[in-house]
């Protein structure tokens, strides 16, 4: 008997702000197409179809049988799908075929998920979802420092995987192209969404990932306020995401890495102890 894939969990490929008051988000958020790169690299032509039609997938994984089960899943739900065996050619498909999101194994030989990552990151701010059968909260942990937007663990249900990249995709599109009023200032930092760009007070422009843009868009547009770790996961990565142990911390350390002249004693994005985080004003 031939099982529906989506009856049965993805196999692992190697053994081895409060609810009564949450943060208020931007007024308008753009139809537009998600945009996550550098000036410079051109457009690919998009089809006018349904929104997950236009959205191209990059499957990176050394194993044959999660590539092929990962995209049969993705495709059944209108995505292109694009694959690749190794981190290496998945740079290269990357500058090639610009995809709109990458899931990303970490055990492949070679060039490693994590190492991969590295890569895009220095050139790229596309948005990548690790798929892995390094569960540990440790490896979900360094796979956020590095950049990703979400971390799923193997073996995973087929319905969560699709969930999360509807998610993922869904938050990077309505931060993609915004107007101008999405624009924000506070403290002497510009934040522009259309760019993941921050510009810091003195005249320094630092690069952040989707993930890092929407993190700071949401404390700096409630500038002055506590903010919750429920309010912030809510209103930054959706009101049905569980999230991770020490996720929000993971995010506001790389955001100080970025923004603070001393992360250590940081003066704009401020913990409030057992509570949450405030960006303050000057």
């Amino acid at each position: 008997m031939i099982l529906n894939p989506m009856q049965r969990p993805f196999p692992a490929s190697k053994s081895g702000l409060s609810a009564n008051e949450p943060p208020l988000m931007p007024e308008s958020l753009a139809t537009s197409m998600a945009r996550w790169y550098n000036p410079g690299n051109g457009d690919r032509a998009r089809s006018a179809a349904s929104p997950q039609e236009q959205m191209r997938i990059l499957v990176v994984d050394d194993d044959p049988p999660s590539v092929k089960m990962t995209a049969f899943l993705l495709r059944e739900e209108g995505y292109e799908v694009l694959a690749a065996h190794n981190g290496r050619d998945a740079i290269s498909l990357l500058e090639r075929e610009k995809p709109d999101l990458i899931l990303l194994d970490v055990m492949m030989p070679g060039l490693d998920g994590f190492e991969t990552l590295r890569g895009i990151r220095s050139r790229y701010s596309i948005p990548v979802i690790f798929l892995s059968a390094k569960g540990e909260t440790a490896d979900r942990v360094a796979g956020l420092e590095l950049g990703a937007d979400d971390y799923l663990a193997k073996p995973f249900e087929p319905s969560e995987l699709l969930a999360r990249v509807k998610a993922v995709l869904r938050r990077t599109e309505a931060y993609a192209l915004g107007d101008p009023s999405d624009r924000i200032e506070s403290s002497g930092i510009r934040l522009d969404p259309l760019t993941n760009r921050a510009e810091l007070p003195d005249g320094r422009i630092v690069e952040l990932t989707p993930i890092e843009c929407r993190l700071l868009h949401c404390v700096m547009r409630n500038s002055g306020r506590v903010l919750t770790h429920d309010q912030l996961l809510n209103s930054v990565w959706g009101p049905n995401y569980g999230g991770y142990p020490n996720q929000i911390a993971v995010y506001v350390r790389r955001l100080r890495t970025k923004i603070e002249k001393d992360p250590d004693n940081p003066t704009h994005l401020v913990t409030v102890r057992g509570v949450g985080y405030r960006f303050e004003v000057d």
